[in-house]
């Protein structure tokens, strides 16, 4: 019998916050060999002289990012960069024939206006941005496992849209009354310094911010608008709090039935996640929390209905690094490839 051969994949902005999980999961992943490191900054530094508790599990070196020698070492790269830069390295590697995921939000819009009206950058590929996946295997599980490239869903977007899904797929609320009440771990904004990231700013608090404009507004749009069949806006506000990882997303809507209980809800949700090996519907009463899912690709979702105001509200917890990139990003790479979609990623957290 031959040599067993391991698939070459790269991470381009490995040093992130999204880079350094990619890079754990990716020691762990049976089918995979991490062949290159890619950076700007930290170029012919160690990865274990950036992260020194991995420095016993992995000599590679950061190297520049020049995408035809990526191209010529990779079959599969990982794109972990801020906005705006993944659109001038993956036109490249894509004509080389590499599979791309992106982490940010580059290919994340079918509409490269909505993008440059949010993001603020003109682009010029977008017959390649057409050809582009929207990364959230729960619902796009078949148009991934043909994609060459996926635009990975941002983790807000992720907690958010796997509460709404059913609701809208199945017609179950009125679309318009739809709310979304979200809150973060400080890690969601990654590895840069930001006042309100300090721990003195931080630390026993809780804030909003980016009401009414958070970039991923028109990213939960989009998607809830393919789900409802029609153009929709929804109300989305994010909120910090003074932890290091996680999302939990709680929506709240006007059912089109209120003659709904909180069973059927729960029973219609664990049919439309049958086949979803990352998402667990919890009992009647169970209401999820972020340290369940830290650590792990799973996401935790709540149902319970209020039938004084006829409102369901469904709660959504995931670890905003893992589930929320590049678990996921991980998730969408395992169904290219044709591999068990649950193959090397944490199934469980731990506790507490």
């Amino acid at each position: 019998m031959g040599k067993f051969r391991r698939v070459p994949v790269g991470i381009v902005g490995a040093s992130g916050y999204g880079g350094v999980q990619l890079v754990r999961l990716l020691m762990d992943h049976p089918e995979v060999e991490m062949v290159y490191l890619g950076g700007e900054i930290s170029i012919g530094k160690s990865f274990g002289d950036l992260y020194p508790h991995l420095a016993h599990a992995t000599n590679l070196l950061i190297e520049a990012v020049e995408p035809e020698i990526i191209a010529h070492r990779c079959e599969v790269v990982f794109l972990s960069l801020p906005n705006g830069l993944a659109c001038q390295i993956a036109p490249k590697l894509l004509e080389k024939g590499c599979k791309v995921l992106d982490l940010s939000a580059d290919y994340r819009f079918s509409d490269l206006t909505t993008y440059t009206n949010w993001y603020g950058t003109e682009r010029s590929d977008r017959t390649i941005a057409a050809t582009a996946v929207y990364g959230l295997p729960e619902l796009y599980r078949d148009r991934i496992s043909e994609a060459q490239l996926i635009g990975c869903p941002g983790s807000y977007p992720t907690a958010s849209l796997l509460a709404l899904s059913p609701l809208l797929k199945q017609g179950l609320i009125r679309p318009e009354t739809a709310i979304i009440d979200a809150k973060s771990g400080t890690s969601s904004s990654g590895r840069q310094a930001q006042t309100n990231l300090l721990l003195a700013e931080a630390d026993n608090s809780i804030a909003a911010f980016n009401i009414g404009r958070h970039r991923h507004t028109p990213e939960i749009e989009q998607i809830c608008s393919e789900l409802a069949g029609h153009e929709l806006m929804i109300q989305f506000t994010p909120h910090l709090v003074p932890m290091v990882r996680g999302i939990l997303a709680t929506v709240y809507a006007t059912m089109s039935d209120p003659g709904l209980v909180r069973d059927d809800l729960i029973t219609i949700f664990s049919a439309f996640y049958r086949n979803s090996p990352w998402v667990r519907v919890c009992g009647s009463g169970v209401y999820p929390q972020t340290k369940w899912a830290n650590g792990s690709n799973l996401c935790y979702i709540g149902v319970e209905v209020d039938p004084r105001t006829g409102r369901v509200i469904v709660m959504s917890a995931i670890d905003n690094l893992i589930k929320g990139q590049a678990g996921q990003a991980i998730q969408c790479l395992n169904l290219m490839m044709g591999w068990d979609e649950t193959l090397g990623l944490p199934k469980l957290g731990f506790y507490p």
